[in-house]
């Protein structure tokens, strides 16, 4: 059965998810723990005449031990140089990035560090970055498990047990397990075309986010702003699963307070039951029971990455949110709830934003930073209420959309 699924999997990563007309190059990044999945992706690759591959491989016990080295030291190690994704996105490679977790096995690593080792491994690939904010390069997370995580996740099982149980609740939320996975990807991404064109329709200028855990949240939209989903474009799907639309908010105007739905793994650390306190587009306050000193590293990565780059809706009936099942993984976590994002926002998202400079960017409000972090604040109360061309409008009520 996990042999079928893998099948369908790599098929749809690899004809439907990434785009290989621009280049017949692959780049994978996974942990080790993946080989053998990677194994069948490369030998789908090759199936289509795709021979260039880079494999971009980390092993968890050496990526901690990495991490748990001074300061000093990671910012010398040229471990966390990631220089080598600019050499393919020189290429126009096809970027596949496996997801997958390690719940609890980096909880002794210093909060800084893994602060530190992102900002490096973010900042070493400013080829990359910029391409793939352009699209000019295809590229796609997609969710992978390993026996750690699954083992997390079912105690009470033994290893292949709790690993197939995993591995086939992600499936599920991949559309893997249908007969046509990729038929249904594309009919699902219609639909969500079709909700991205109401939301553009209505001309947006705010909206206003209310709940039951104290969430009050008044966020504002740029000019010109446009409303996507993974169905705004036919070659690719950025991230594999994917239930959202999104824009990007004015960065400058947001304020009130928003409380976290889900728990956020950053980086292997986990961060949970945190709210942010917003101010003329700033964090001014935060707080969270699990994780606090990797929020601050989060806020303080930059200038700008304590301000709002990605505002997201998603409904609660989600195939990943009726699962009633918290993975722990950004991904698919995001995916089961609307959520926002600290840091950079989209130049997808503004009509002609491929054309902006930074500080043109800026000047009408939309973010730019080194980092962008998505946590996720949607509940089964979430009522968000918009200014429209058609005066004040109810857009997503009681956990899913209204319009």
């Amino acid at each position: 059965m996990i042999t079928d699924l893998e099948n369908k999997y790599a098929d749809l990563l690899i004809n439907r998810c990434l785009n290989f007309k621009k280049s017949k190059s692959l780049f994978i990044s996974y942990f080790d723990d993946n080989q053998e999945f990677v194994n069948k992706i490369v030998q789908w690759a090759n199936k289509i005449g795709v021979n260039d591959i880079y494999l971009n491989v980390k092993n968890k016990e050496e990526h901690k031990c990495k991490l748990l080295q001074s300061i000093e030291e990671i910012n010398e190690d040229e471990y966390f140089d990631e220089s080598t994704w600019d050499e393919y996105a020189k290429k126009n490679s096809a970027f596949l990035i496996l997801s997958t977790e390690f719940p609890h096995y980096f909880e002794d690593v210093p909060s800084e560090n893994i602060s530190v080792a992102a900002f490096k491994m973010r900042n070493t690939k400013p080829i990359y970055k910029k391409k793939q904010e352009l699209d000019e390069i295809s590229w796609c997370i997609a969710v992978m498990p390993n026996n750690i995580w699954a083992k997390d996740k079912f105690p009470n099982l033994d290893a292949p047990d709790a690993y197939k149980k995993l591995f086939e609740l992600m499936m599920n939320c991949t559309m893997v397990t249908s007969d046509n996975p990729i038929k249904n990807w594309n009919d699902f991404l219609k639909k969500q075309a079709l909700l991205t064109e109401k939301l553009n329709k209505l001309n947006i200028t705010s909206l206003h986010y209310i709940n039951s855990l104290g969430t009050d949240l008044k966020i504002m939209l740029p000019k010109n702003v446009i409303w996507r989903s993974a169905g705004s474009t036919k070659d690719m799907i950025v991230n594999m699963p994917t239930y959202e639309v999104f824009t990007s908010p004015d960065y400058r105007y947001t304020k009130g307070i928003v409380y976290s739905s889900r728990p956020l793994m950053y980086s292997g650390a986990l961060i949970d039951k945190f709210w942010l306190k917003f101010k003329d587009g700033k964090v001014i306050d935060y707080d969270a029971l699990v994780g606090k000193d990797i929020l601050k590293g989060i806020i303080e990565s930059d200038e700008y990455s304590s301000f709002l780059g990605e505002v997201a809706l998603v409904s609660k009936n989600t195939a990943i949110a009726k699962t009633n099942f918290v993975f722990g993984e950004t991904c698919l976590d995001e995916n089961a709830s609307c959520h926002l994002a600290l840091g950079t926002g989209f130049l997808e998202c503004i009509l002609n934003g491929e054309m902006l400079s930074v500080d043109e960017r800026r000047k009408i409000g939309l973010n730019f930073s080194s980092n962008h972090v998505d946590f996720m604040i949607g509940t089964d109360d979430l009522n968000i209420w918009a200014e429209t061309n058609k005066g004040k409008v109810l857009i997503f009520k009681d956990g899913d959309f209204n319009i």
